[in-house]
């Protein structure tokens, strides 16, 4: 057996160190499980305390995938085998995975997130937060959640909506990937290095000499970030969602979820990156465009907190209804890629159904998150 995490500290030059996390399950692309969850935690919360830890890394083992997403198969399997609700081991992934998130978006130092390869729903919670956020030629993104019958959360409801254009939620209807070059538009990335400049990162920041002030060290992060950049810009892929900015501004802006379906599902693109986001939204889970939609208008003013509290509410009851478990055994157990969704046309969905996504399964005041301030 080994370590779901594996955590490591390096020297500087002036005698601090960086404490480094490695996401250690290379075999499932380092899918987010609940024990990296609990030996990531308590790691953070020691390094962050710690005045001789200068900066913090996080990491994917291997070179396919920094994160790519929850183990939802795990979490399918527990959903069968126990049907209550909330169910106890959805309840204690996601509040955990949730608490996590918030604690990476307040970090108190410097937080580097090698985002390499595929970074995927629960991967990109954890990188969406950090303080230096690095993408590489070989980095996708996606939130493909609506293919599985549920929905961009990892505070996606909070960061898709502070994206230009909607175009945060025309990620979170169709699924569509991005490359480094979207994810700087998008705002899921703050630099871009070449895939194979870990070693030269590694070796940069351990050369430096670190400022007491947290503020100011971060400001040295960007600095050396932004010199390690410099060699990768000629090998930044084209974008795909610059050339395609007004055309998904048009298609989100259209006053209702009916008409922007039917345009998707009948319209004729020229461009193949959105003929095929079209295509995936037109196979996807009816429900899950139906709640992502609602979520957009109810998160508009939403603190992360606010924010992250509403999403596990969402969560436990998506893993009660039936499309998540339908959407994860078609995708990933059988893979037929054959869905029965519960609602098979977004016009048959009534509203009351999509209304009680948002009605938590406790008392008002024994909210699982309320202690995130």
């Amino acid at each position: 057996m080994h370590d779901a995490v594996l955590f490591e500290e390096c020297r500087c030059a002036d005698g601090k160190r960086l404490g480094i996390a490695t996401l250690n399950s290379e075999k499932s692309l380092n899918a987010l499980t609940l024990e990296m969850i609990r030996l990531l935690q308590p790691q953070l919360a020691s390094w962050e305390a710690d005045p001789d830890i200068a900066a913090v890394l996080l990491r994917g083992a291997g070179e396919k995938a920094f994160c790519a997403g929850g183990d939802v198969r795990a979490l399918r399997d527990a959903l069968l085998s126990d049907d209550s609700h909330p169910q106890p081991q959805a309840l204690d992934f996601f509040r955990e995975e949730y608490t996590l998130d918030y604690h990476i978006h307040c970090y108190a130092k410097p937080l580097i997130v090698w985002g390499h390869g595929i970074v995927m729903g629960g991967g990109l919670g954890l990188m969406a937060g950090a303080s230096h956020r690095v993408a590489t030629s070989a980095t996708r993104i996606a939130m493909p959640e609506i293919t599985i019958g549920l929905y961009p959360d990892v505070a996606g409801s909070w960061f898709l909506q502070r994206m230009p254009a909607r175009v945060g939620l025309f990620l979170g209807l169709t699924g569509a990937p991005l490359n480094a070059h979207d994810a700087l538009i998008c705002n899921l990335a703050d630099h871009v290095l070449a895939s194979d400049a870990w070693p030269q990162l590694l070796e940069q920041l351990q050369q430096q000499y670190w400022d007491a002030d947290a503020a100011t060290r971060n400001a040295q992060v960007s600095a050396l970030l932004s010199q390690l950049e410099q060699a990768a810009r000629s090998s930044l892929p084209p974008s795909n969602v610059l050339p395609n900015l007004l055309t998904i501004h048009q298609l989100m802006t259209q006053g209702d979820l009916a008409s922007v379906a039917d345009s998707l599902s009948t319209q004729q693109f020229d461009n193949d990156w959105l003929a095929s986001a079209a295509k995936n939204f037109c196979h996807g889970c009816p429900v899950s465009a139906a709640v992502t939609w609602e979520i957009f208008q109810r998160a508009r003013h939403l603190s992360l907190a606010e924010a992250l509290r509403m999403e596990l509410i969402l969560s436990l009851n998506f893993c009660h209804k039936p499309d998540f478990r339908e959407g994860v055994r078609a995708l990933l157990v059988d893979k037929d890629r054959q869905p029965q969704w519960h609602y098979r046309q977004l016009a048959d969905i009534p509203q009351d159904w999509v209304d009680n996504h948002f009605v938590a399964p406790w008392p008002a005041d024994q909210h699982p998150l309320a202690s995130l301030p």
